[in-house]
């Protein structure tokens, strides 16, 4: 197996990642597009393996596209976030090229394709690498020593730990064998060590899936034996590329230069750590990039929470670098060019990429000033150095740096306690570790276990809502059974279903299970329909009778909710063309709800909709089911839908097989729910909310069919009782209440400034109370029963009445007989505030002693706390230390 010296040598990373899949294209693989990052998976968050696609087909749940695939799969892991940049190799974004047999080839073939794919087609000196295999896995050593002539000292044999992969503590798994590019052959073949990743990186990894290990760790081998390898594409440009690290690839270094030039900066020229900012930047950027695209959004949960999270991250080493104005849109703009060749989907998606970055940029950007208000709030406790935990608050929940606070605490001649701040962060990363979640083909709960072993169901609900099924599978209060009684709470599994099974956004069908004589026999009523991969499991109580496995029952669905289902489906349909037509013909969807009583739909808008857009889609959708449209479903292969324009819910995976909802010259759409047969069925559509439930995604709640008179009865009874309790015919409720918020707003006012009359009428007799200290005057006094907008009046009054250069703080009760609300305001004159003195700073720390915090402005400042009883100490330690200022001035 010599090297091919013929054909040009790859480098650039496209040339990489064309060379691998056209090498495994000539060995009959088939080549499969990547999947997006957010997976078909409940068990795993985002999408972390290149094998991730094809678990299901792995797990025997799914038919294998082909006996032979290749992907180029887009990854993301942020388990170790805090290694990228610092390492050489740490991505949260990645690129896995992966070749896999689904009971075709095996080891044999797996190897001798790596070896010629490495020293053939990427040209790599076989004296630079060395191969690990399992320790008892001699067939595969047999091979690299025999087959491919790997020279026996550069075959290392490795633990369990590091060389056999199992997909949890049963089911499939086998031995893996690895290849390592050499960086330093010269030290020789004795005491070679894999872990000194100085001189070795692993860059291919083959898992001989073989066997299937059960609860009792028994291992049995598996009939059909598979194939599953990962190469990652950064490592092996590093390696072709001869750079230090992947960070200087042709993949990632674009988006360190895009940064540099942004901070005005020269990456080869700086230091450790600021170089790891820009690595940090690159990294991210082409991570938010591909999440944003494959329709995630910043929020603080899951997936939305992990793009949030490297946003912040981007901004936060931004600063450090000096960047101090937003720059994610041009990092997106740099990401988006980069990876637009590899990624067509990216400049579909261009602008609502950038929207979102220009949002979450703002947003977080409001979020450090917040932070740099809590640092100075700490600050003015005049510490004698500030907490670990203090530290790690402002990293973790204000997205502060610790490099920044460590500069701001210099300035105040404090240290940081960093040993305290990295047994925080460490408690972080522990709490993260026992939470990530890994690939686990395991089957969880019994009905997984009763489902993974079924065929998928046979769905007949399209034409038929009442037939004779039979129970394959039975489960009893959450146990594998053969018998249910009455009582029992069920779960079943029938050969064929007149039921929709949740999916798509639609909600399961309801209905009953009848078996026997109508007054003696069985009765399940089904109030839940859910599908566990293809198979429907109908869940509900046994009302009446005994249920068994092999049992025939007469399955019938709930006419009435499938009716008010499909109204509200086939709406949605018709929704998602107005919005197209009024709003944006690029809207795209984001997520639905079907159910029997509304509709929900999300869609991916930077604005909120106004009255009269809401007012011509609604119009628009009342037309088009006025119009009394014929539905028509075809059953098509998806490229001849897409080619028919058909429209395809973004991020929804789609079998080759599809079907097609069309409403002629108004919407087609891919879709499995169940629909009216003509859009006259619908009767009425009604817009009842449009909100925004995340950044960038605006939420239409609506109503149609048969579910709209019970909105209509409810809305016409408040109306009915409104005009009753106002005295008014129902046309003049709006003017009523307008009359009365108006009065209610000037009462509001008038007892406003009568507070205020009645603060400064309590301070004004405070005055001659005020203390000389050289040509400043010092003022500290309690004044209980005054509200907080009243006590700043009476601080300002009381600033103003003594001169430019004093200094007046006040507390009290709003209400004497509440100790747990207290107000504290701090009024600074000009000259004060010019000597140094900051009120936000001072009536923070002094509200820390009540139990609470606050700040504001240099020259007026507004602090509360919760320990009424600690005030009086308080104030005596404000006129202390407001005392030692002032004599210093």
């Amino acid at each position: 197996m010599a090297a091919d010296l013929t054909r040009p040598r790859p480098r650039s990373g496209a040339e990489i990642r064309e060379a691998f899949l056209a090498f495994y294209e000539r060995q009959g693989h088939r080549r499969m597009a990547s999947a997006s990052l957010v997976p078909d998976d409940p068990t795993v968050l985002l999408t972390i393996a290149g094998m991730l696609p094809f678990k299901p087909v792995f797990l025997g749940q799914a038919a294998p596209p082909a006996p032979r695939a290749t992907s180029s799969q887009k990854c993301i892991r942020t388990n170790d976030i805090e290694n990228v940049g610092r390492t050489a190799r740490h991505h949260t974004f990645f690129e896995m090229l992966g070749n896999f047999s689904f009971g075709d080839y095996f080891k044999e073939e797996a190897i001798a394709w790596a070896w010629e794919l490495t020293t053939g087609v990427f040209g790599l000196d076989p004296a630079h690498l060395v191969v690990s295999v399992f320790r008892e896995d001699d067939e595969a050593a047999a091979i690299w020593r025999d087959a491919v002539g790997v020279d026996p000292k550069r075959i290392i044999r490795m633990d369990e730990a590091d060389n056999f992969w199992a997909s949890g503590p049963t089911g499939p798994c086998g031995p893996c064998s690895e290849i390592y590019y050499d960086f330093h052959p010269e030290q020789g073949n004795d005491a070679i060590d894999l872990e000194d990743d100085g001189r070795f990186i692993e860059f291919y990894n083959l898992v001989f899936m073989q066997y299937n290990r059960d609860a009792a760790g028994t291992l049995t081998p598996l009939a059909r034996r598979s194939i599953d390898t990962g190469m990652g594409l950064e490592r092996m440009a590093q390696i072709l590329q001869k750079v230090p690290n992947n960070y200087e690839t042709d993949l990632i270094y674009p988006l360190i230069e895009t940064a540099a030039a942004l901070a005005g900066l020269d990456y080869p020229a700086l230091d450790a750590r600021g170089q790891t900012s820009l690595k940090v930047i690159g990294d991210h950027s082409r991570a938010i990039t591909q999440l944003i695209a494959d329709g995630v959004t910043a929020s603080n949960l899951g997936r939305g929470y992990v793009l949030r999270r490297l946003l912040r991250r981007v901004v936060r080493h931004g600063r450090l670098l000096g960047i101090d104005r937003p720059f994610l849109v041009a990092m997106g703009e740099a990401a988006i060019a980069l990876m637009a060749a590899a990624y067509p989907q990216l400049l579909v998606r261009r602008e609502v990429i950038l929207a979102e970055l220009v949002r979450e940029e703002a947003r977080f950007l409001e979020t450090l000033e917040r932070g740099e208000k809590l640092l100075a709030e700490v600050l003015a406790a005049r510490p004698e150095r500030i907490s670990g935990d203090a530290a790690f608050e402002l990293y973790d929940t204000y997205g502060f740096p610790l490099e920044l606070t460590e500069e701001i605490a210099e300035e105040h001649g404090l240290t940081v306690d960093l040993d305290g701040f990295e047994a925080a962060m460490e408690r972080q990363r522990q709490r993260a570790k026992a939470a990530a979640v890994s690939i686990d083909l395991t089957l969880q709960g019994a009905i997984d276990q009763v489902a993974g072993a079924l065929e998928p169901t046979e769905f007949r609900g399209y034409e038929a809502l009442d037939q004779a099924a039979c129970v394959l599978a039975l489960v009893v209060n959450g146990e594998p059974a053969t018998v249910a009684g009455a009582g029992d709470a069920v779960q079943i599994v029938l050969d064929s279903t007149p039921f929709y099974g949740e999916s798509g956004g639609q909600v399961g069908d309801r209905g009953v299970l009848l078996a026997g004589e109508a007054d003696t026999g069985l009765v399940v009523p089904i109030d839940a329909v859910s599908r566990n991969r293809s198979v429907f499991v109908h869940g509900g109580r046994v009302e009446r009778g005994s249920l068994a496995v092999g049992q025939v029952v007469q399955a019938r669905v709930d006419r009435g909710c499938r009716r008010r289902a499909q109204a509200h489906h086939t709406a949605t349909h018709l929704l998602q063309a107005a919005l197209k037509q009024v709003v944006d013909d690029g809207i795209t969807q984001a997520g639905s709800l079907v159910d029997f009583d509304r509709l929900r739909f999300d869609v991916h808008c930077p604005r909120a909709l106004t009255p009269a857009e809401l007012e011509q889609v609604e119009d628009l959708v009342n037309g088009w089911i006025a119009e009394a449209h014929p539905l028509e479903v075809e059953v098509m292969d998806l490229a001849q839908a897409r080619a028919s324009g058909a429209v395809a819910m973004f991020g929804e995976k789609y079998g080759e097989v599809v079907r097609v909802v069309d409403v002629p010259g108004v919407s087609m759409e891919l879709c499995g729910g169940t629909h009216v047969a003509n859009t006259a069925e619908i009767g009425l559509f009604r817009i009842i909310a449009e909100t925004g439930v995340a950044a960038g995604i605006r939420r239409i709640e609506a109503v149609a069919g048969p579910a709209l008179l019970p909105y209509l009865r409810e809305r016409d009874r408040v109306v009915r009782e409104l005009a009753d309790r106002f005295k008014a015919q129902p046309g003049e409720i709006l003017e009523r209440v307008a009359a009365q918020a108006d009065e209610l707003r000037a009462t509001a006012k008038e007892l406003v400034a009568a507070r205020g009359a009645l603060a400064v009428a309590k301070a004004s007799a405070l005055a001659q109370r005020a203390e000389a200290f050289g040509p400043h005057r010092l003022l500290v006094q309690r004044l209980d029963g005054v509200d907080g907008a009243g006590l700043q009046e009476a601080a300002q009054r009381l600033q103003q009445q003594l001169g430019e250069g004093a200094a007046v703080v006040l507390g009290g009760l709003p209400d004497p007989g509440e100790l747990g609300k207290v107000m504290l305001v701090a009024a600074f004159g000009a000259e004060v505030v010019a000597s140094g003195a900051k009120a936000g700073a001072f009536i923070g720390g002094i509200a820390q002693l009540c139990g609470g915090g606050g700040g504001g402005r240099p020259q007026l400042a507004q602090a509360g706390g919760r320990d009424g009883g600690a005030l009086d100490g308080a104030l005596v330690e404000a006129r202390r230390r407001l005392a030692d200022q002032l004599v210093g001035l």
